[in-house]
């Protein structure tokens, strides 16, 4: 018996190997969950449904979506949610983690295109899922798990409208967590740490500066996507973690430190 047997858990940007997304993906499929798979590439969706499905025997439905700023993206969304409840029939929990970002460009340099692209792929990305998703989280008394960063906790520099879109999405968090708590639903933030393939990327491309952001982490290494994220992400959608509500967790190995 699974945690999330006869549970339904949606998870934005989860079809893609070696990441965040598909980190909690696995976890939540260990735990008995039947999932919904968004992502821009299809290809990768379907590839992580069919390894999902073969491993640990849950359903996954793939679905292809993206936010952009453009007026056909909010039904895109609306549809991801309408083909979750013809093929599952209920949501349990939310986990909105897709997030695209012109990270590296200083503020001064960042254009209207580059902004929107953090926020619309963030933040209303995020709006549109917990929206759209409210009635169903409502009947089951579910769980929205959204994912900032410490980008934005700690004004990491070339990474305004990332560090603004993550912003974002703890304020409507927060607010989630004050207007949807009399429905027994609870809202959550996480700041995660890991080493995904795009940090794999940059280890290979700049050493030196990957060495160094590593020595800055108390615990002397990056998180693993599915045992320090993905396990956490478990925890914050099982009954044990019901009351805990608006909360932002860092799990960074110690390098999340604040007030």
């Amino acid at each position: 018996m699974g945690v999330f047997d006869g549970k339904v858990a949606i998870i934005t940007g989860g079809g893609k190997a070696k990441s965040i997304g598909y980190g909690i993906a696995t976890a939540y499929a260990k735990e008995g969950a039947s999932l919904v798979l968004t992502g821009r590439n299809e290809q990768k969706l379907l590839d992580a449904k069919e390894e999902l499905e073969r491993l640990y025997g849950v359903k996954v439905l793939a679905a292809q979506a993206d936010v952009t700023p453009d007026d056909e993206s909010e039904e895109t969304v609306k549809n991801v949610i309408k083909k979750t409840i013809e093929e599952f029939g209920r949501i349990d929990i939310l986990i909105n983690n897709a997030q695209a970002s012109a990270s590296g460009i200083p503020l001064s340099m960042q254009t209207k295109d580059h902004f929107d692209l953090g926020i619309y792929s963030g933040l209303y990305a995020t709006f549109y899922y917990m929206r759209a998703c409210y009635p169903y989280l409502k009947e089951s008394q579910g769980t929205v798990i959204n994912f900032a960063s410490g980008a934005g906790l700690f004004g990491n520099a070339g990474q305004s409208s990332y560090a603004a879109a993550k912003e974002g999405i703890r304020g409507l968090s927060r607010v989630a967590a004050t207007e949807w708590g009399k429905d027994n639903i609870n809202v959550n933030v996480v700041c995660p740490l890991a080493l995904t393939a795009q940090l794999e990327n940059f280890k290979e491309s700049y050493p030196e500066a990957y060495e160094k952001n590593l020595k800055a982490v108390p615990m002397g290494r990056f998180g693993d996507t599915e045992l320090d994220i993905g396990r956490v992400c478990v925890h914050l959608g099982s009954p044990d973690f019901k009351y805990m509500s608006g909360e932002t967790i860092t799990l960074e190995g110690g390098l999340g430190l604040r007030p």
